[in-house]
Order: C-alpha cells, then sequence, then structure tokens
C-alpha cells in the first residue's frame, strides 16, 4: 500500500545537511542514502513503513515522499498512521525549527555572529520519531560517535523488524520491551545501557511513560517524568529533545563537543566546565538549540 504526498522546503534549503546526518552509518541497516533521495526504514503503530524522499532537483522546492505500507489486507491508511508518516518525514528533512529568528538574534554577537554569517541556513535535523530519537540519545550515552552507531546498527537488528523489500524497520517501544538485557550485552552493550534502555521501552509500552508531546502533555511534564527514568539524565533528555521534539530551547552544555567548540572559539587551553557553558549559552536563549547546531557545525571548520 502507498501513500504519496510532497512537503514544500524553504528558500536556500541545505539538502547536503540533511543528506549528511542521514549518512553518518555508511553500513546503515534502516536508512540508505543516496546524493538526491533517502530511504528510512521505521515501524509505526506496529507497521512496517519504508519511507522514501526524493530531494528537488533543478528549481523544485519540495520534496515528494513515498511511503510503502506493509498493510496488505488493508483497503486504505488509517488516518492516524498517514499522519504519523507524514510527521516523520518533516521529522527527517529538519522542517521543524525555522533558523532566520536565531540568524536575526546572533548576527551582532561577538561569539557566534561570524558562525551564524558563514550558514545562516543551517537547520536541526532530527529522528523521525521521539522514540528512535531517545533510544538514540541512551546509546550515545558516554561514548564516541563511531561505537555509538555500531551499537545502533545492533539495536536494530535485534529489536527491529524487515520491510518486505528488505530494509530493516527501526522498532517501537513495544518491539524492544520484549528483548532481554543479555541479547544486548552479548553484543557490546554494557549492561547499565541495555537496562536503562529496556526499563524505558517497557515503561512507554505499558503506557506508563508517556513521551507524545500534546496540550495536557507539554515538555516540561515530559522531562520531569523522562528525569524519574533510572538512566537517564539532563544530556539524554536535552539532546531527545533536540532531536526528537524540535524544541527550540534546549542546553546543551553537558555535550563535550559544545564545550569544545566553545573552547575554540574562545581560544582557551581547555574546555569550558559545564557551569561555564551553561552559563554561556544561556545568552541564546530562546534560540539555544540553533545555538548548539551552529556550535557543532564549527568543529568542521578550518582554523
Amino acid at each position: 500500500m502507498k501513500h504519496t504526498f510532497s512537503l514544500a522546503l524553504p528558500a536556500a534549503y541545505r539538502v547536503q545537511d540533511v543528506l549528511a546526518f542521514h549518512s553518518r552509518d555508511a553500513e546503515s541497516v534502516a536508512e540508505q542514502v543516496s546524493p538526491d533521495a533517502i530511504r528510512k526504514g521505521m515501524l509505526l503503530d506496529g507497521v512496517p513503513v519504508l519511507l522514501a524522499i526524493a530531494m528537488p532537483k533543478g528549481r523544485a522546492r519540495s520534496a515528494v515522499c513515498d511511503a510503502d505500507i506493509d498493510l496488505p489486507r488493508a483497503r486504505k491508511i488509517p488516518p492516524a498512521l498517514a499522519a504519523r508518516i507524514e510527521a516523520a518525514a518533516r521529522n527527517i528533512l529538519g522542517l521543524h525549527i525555522d533558523p532566520a529568528p536565531f540568524v536575526a538574534f546572533a548576527r551582532g554577537d561577538e561569539l557566534l555572529g561570524p558562525l551564524v554569517a558563514r550558514q545562516p541556513g543551517l537547520r536541526i535535523v532530527q529522528s523521525a520519531t521521539v522514540f528512535e530519537a531517545l533510544t538514540w540519545a541512551i546509546i550515545g550515552q558516554q561514548i564516541n560517535l563511531s561505537f555509538a552507531i555500531a551499537l545502533r546498527r545492533t539495536f536494530i537488528l535485534q529489536a527491529g523488524r524487515q520491510h518486505k523489500a528488505g530494509l530493516w524497520c527501526y522498532p517501537e517501544a513495544a518491539d524492544v520491551a520484549r528483548l532481554a538485557v543479555e541479547d544486548l550485552t552479548t553484543r557490546k552493550f554494557s549492561r547499565a545501557k541495555a537496562e536503562t534502555l529496556l526499563r524505558f521501552a517497557q515503561l512507554v509500552a505499558a503506557g506508563e511513560l508517556d513521551i507524545e508531546e500534546r496540550e495536557e502533555n507539554p515538555i516540561p511534564a515530559i522531562c520531569q517524568n523522562l528525569l524519574a527514568v533510572k538512566g537517564i539524565g539532563p544530556w539524554t533528555v536535552n539532546y531527545a529533545l533536540l532531536r526528537g521534539y524540535g524544541f527550540a530551547d534546549c542546553s546543551l552544555h553537558g555535550d563535550v563537543a559544545i564545550r569544545a567548540a566553545l573552547q575554540r572559539l574562545l581560544g582557551e587551553e581547555s574546555k569550558p566546565d559545564m557551569a561555564r557553558t551553561e552559563a554561556l549559552l544561556q545568552r541564546y536563549s530562546p534560540h539555544r538549540t540553533m545555538a548548539a547546531a551552529h556550535l557543532w557545525a564549527s568543529l568542521a571548520f578550518e582554523g
């Protein structure tokens, strides 16, 4: 069953940033990225979905999205599932946070102003779903990126399911909740990380932890409930707010790369500690998410 739709893209949309984010794992089992398209496998409402996003060419200003849905007996796509697919596509394309307000805010800033001037269209690209963002944040706690990527691949193979087209689908909470700790610890996960992943997934699957943002479940309540889960701390929550919810004012003061970027910009011999980093970032509120994006990007600049 197919669901096809288009998403309008803003002027000066940075296609390469999106492709780079989703192609960080050259051996990915759930994503395939080419110079002009992204294919993403994911489980949504228990249904395997293969979402193909064709990037615009020439003067085109929209991305064409084609979802192949494993619902062989259904006559039509449930509206809620169609809405989730379209939301995932917007996340993947980084369409939640408009960078323009931060560009205007930081234009005259001594520290970040020059960075923003270099790439004013920089966006925050997100994970397809909130659950993916949170599990990726847990997986990435206190380890380097290459090892985290390898663990993520293992996690998908252990908990995910294959789409009929062959690509693996990133799992949902119910799929992860069925795993045993040993399913992960025998594949290079630390026991603490495995237990946190399963504890989180089991709470979500049982309906005891609501991670969907709604009027009656706002971001502050979600953060408080997440922090009550053993193994989930402020860095994990803030990273998930950024990659999962597209929240505009995340403080990533606990992020090592953010502190390294600030050290470089400040021309100092050591990284600022977390308290000073938090204070430095506070001056960019309510745009700290975009500040983090520019700090991360600055590490790729020469000199």
